[in-house]
């Protein structure tokens, strides 16, 4: 899927009731989403528009219900990040099972420059990057390079121009497809299921997971063969 809303790809509300669509009910038979964007930025946040009580509440479910889609999908999501990203930018590519970036683009958070915590925000960031990055990104609005995101666990990787990141994700889509897709699922599953445990419950949630697992390979599931 192309973002493109003019030279800062900022998202509006269609937009994002548009991807939720897509990642929530997606084609017959599609495995992976890919996400790039057209113009000189990935994505410089979003519109906004409310200005009433309601109309700000109904704007902020639409922006929850596309970061819990990116979530829930049955797709596997890959952004192609070619230029810069700013604020909900920044919670889309995050929120995507891959990223990788163009070294040129820069990274920020900047809400606190017009007033604003960014409670959207910090409901993901701490959990990627830790607390202490986590609020200095937001308490400085500081850019940071394609590398230094990789570094805190933003991107997958970082390469070296537009060329070389076409590549890049041409062969990283090609990896995921030639992958069973249920397999997928159950890994991008057991990764979720296992945010809110500590060690000892991961562990003993993945010998079920494993059990299941292995008989389903067996063929000693229903359904199976």
């Amino acid at each position: 899927m192309e973002l493109d809303n003019g030279t800062d790809n900022l998202l509006t509300i269609a937009m994002c009731e548009e991807l939720t669509e897509l990642l929530l009910h997606p084609p017959a038979g599609a495995h992976v989403l890919r996400l790039w964007a057209n113009g000189p930025a990935f994505c410089l946040g979003r519109e906004r528009a409310g200005t009433t009580p309601a109309a700000l509440h109904a704007e902020t479910q639409v922006l929850v219900g596309l970061q819990r889609a990116l979530r829930r999908t049955p797709l596997v999501t890959v952004a192609e990040v070619q230029g810069d990203a700013a604020g909900f930018g920044v919670g889309l590519l995050a929120a995507c099972d891959v990223a990788v970036a163009a070294a040129e683009a820069r990274f920020w958070f900047p809400e606190i420059g017009i007033g604003l915590a960014p409670a959207l925000v910090l409901a993901w960031l701490p959990k990627v990057v830790g607390e202490r990055q986590a609020f200095w990104l937001t308490a400085t609005g500081e850019k940071i390079t394609a590398a230094r995101a990789a570094e805190l666990g933003l991107l997958n990787a970082v390469v070296s121009g537009p060329d070389d990141l076409s590549k890049d994700v041409d062969e990283r889509v090609a990896a995921l497809r030639e992958r069973d897709p249920r397999l997928h699922t159950e890994i991008r599953e057991m990764l979720q299921a296992g945010r809110g445990l500590d060690e000892d419950q991961a562990l003993e949630l993945s010998v079920d997971r494993l059990v299941v697992g292995s008989l389903r390979r067996l063929g000693q599931l229903p359904g199976t063969t």
